[in-house]
């Protein structure tokens, strides 16, 4: 690892010009990566700045070295009085003290502190202050959201947002940025803070309102003093509104940014900028509620979702009207044995039994399980409480959501999962227990918002 003590870092470039960068202070470090106040001496007025290295050891993920060249990439592009300015960047095949070359990163320094530490320092904003800084984060965002293709900063927290000297709000730290447009069905490396970060970045979809869900989330912890994975939430909304003594309608304006279904959310930070100026006509979140008399129960995070869907209830006696009109068969099927023509009349009867508990039975004293977290899903079918089915995989791979198109009169459909193996050409599909039309629309937002797919 590289030592403190004033360290000198030569970098000679492929123009045969050479830089040195003087280590001063350890501003941050992990397993692999360091972060550090340095001075250049390459200047005349000897200007500090940041160096960020990064260890390109064996252990290393690759995801890690992919976003720290994708970091370099980005600033070298972007020219904006809030966001730091690339300077260099470098590979340093031997270093004192280390068995592994390390690839860094040079940018501007910007002196000042950062939210994160004002709020260690127990520091509390005024209503007028937050506005200001919401103010500010979002016109930097107007600039990274409408470049072409979009830049996301997909890491937005108090910590990277640095309360300037001249009391302007700066964004730093790239490490987590996107510069692709999402495609359809397209994935990126998941990456972000808990407690900041919407359930559609969870599942690799980040897109420009994700952002505003950051800035959202920010605002919460620096009105409330508690970052907001600590503070409870409710049909998966930050609940904050009676922690803090603020305008109703600023509070609502937050409400939007923090909305946990993407479609629902304020969608650019220049839509953000206009709500938050007319933020009185804003109405409250919409809540996505339970049906009532629903037996569906859910148990929702950032993390995971767990869903049991019980059997039909009292629908399910209605099964016994038509158990009732094959009683007469299997009352007489002992006579019919007694007959050398038995046979047929016992296959008609098996046929239809089988027909009926596959068709009727099953669905209505089934229960359905349902299991996701950010890496697998697990469904499984039980019966008077036994599992006979289960199927497991990985969530990245659930391609939709959805109820299928059934004739008007037919029975009713349960949720539907599509499903698309890694290795196979084809589509598998999953249909829960049966479900009334209110209760199957309600599950099938649910389960898509969860899962940021549609």
């Amino acid at each position: 690892m590289v030592q403190e003590g004033g360290q000198v870092l030569c970098i000679r470039q492929a123009t045969g010009q050479e830089s040195r960068y003087q280590l001063k202070e350890k501003l941050g470090q992990n397993a692999s990566r360091q972060t550090w106040l340095a001075v250049d001496l390459g200047t005349q007025s000897q200007e500090q700045v940041v160096v960020k290295l990064l260890a390109l050891s064996p252990q290393m993920q690759w995801d890690e070295h992919k976003l720290f060249e994708r970091e370099a990439q980005v600033l070298k592009n972007l020219d904006h009085p809030r966001i730091p300015k690339y300077r260099d960047d470098f590979v340093l095949e031997q270093q004192a003290g280390s068995r592994f070359p390390w690839f860094g990163l040079v940018q501007s320094y910007v002196p000042g502190t950062s939210f994160q530490q004002l709020l260690d320092q127990g520091y509390r904003f005024s209503e007028s202050q937050i506005e200001k800084i919401a103010t500010e984060i979002l016109s930097i965002l107007v600039y990274l959201h409408e470049l072409d293709p979009p830049v996301l900063h997909r890491d937005i927290k108090p910590s990277n947002l640095i309360w300037g000297e001249d009391e302007r709000v700066y964004l730093v730290d790239f490490g987590a940025v996107q510069d692709q447009a999402v495609l359809e069905g397209a994935t990126f490396t998941v990456v972000g803070t808990y407690g900041y970060v919407p359930m559609e970045q969870f599942a690799g979809r980040a897109v420009p309102a994700s952002d505003l869900y950051a800035v959202g989330a920010t605002l919460i912890h620096l009105l409330t003093g508690t970052s907001p994975a600590d503070l409870p939430y409710r049909d998966s909304r930050i609940q904050f509104a009676d922690r803090v003594s603020v305008d109703l309608g600023f509070v609502h304006w937050i409400g939007k940014l923090t909305e946990p279904n993407v479609t629902e959310r304020l969608s650019t930070a220049r839509q953000a900028l206009d709500a938050l100026k007319n933020r009185h006509a804003l109405t409250p979140p919409l809540t996505s509620r339970k049906p009532t008399g629903s037996r569906i129960q859910i148990k929702k995070s950032a993390e995971k979702l767990e869903i049991n869907i019980p059997k039909r209830g009292k629908k399910a006696f209605k099964l016994f009207y038509v158990i009732g009109l094959i009683i007469p068969f299997i009352w007489h099927l002992p006579q019919w044995m007694s007959l050398g023509t038995a046979g047929p009349y016992i296959m008609l009867i098996l046929i239809l039994l089988f027909v009926l508990f596959q068709a009727m039975v099953l669905p209505a004293f089934r229960h359905t399980d349902l299991y996701f977290d950010r890496e697998h899903f697990d469904i499984r079918w039980k019966l008077f409480g036994n599992c006979y089915w289960r199927f497991r995989g990985k969530t990245p791979l659930i391609s939709r959501v959805y109820e299928e198109i059934v004739q008007r009169g037919s029975a009713p459909r349960g949720v539907t999962i599509e499903y698309v193996a890694k290795y196979y050409s084809d589509k598998r599909t999953f249909t829960s227990s049966p479900l009334a039309t209110v209760e199957r629309h309600w599950l099938i937002s649910e389960i898509q918002d969860w899962l940021g797919v549609k």
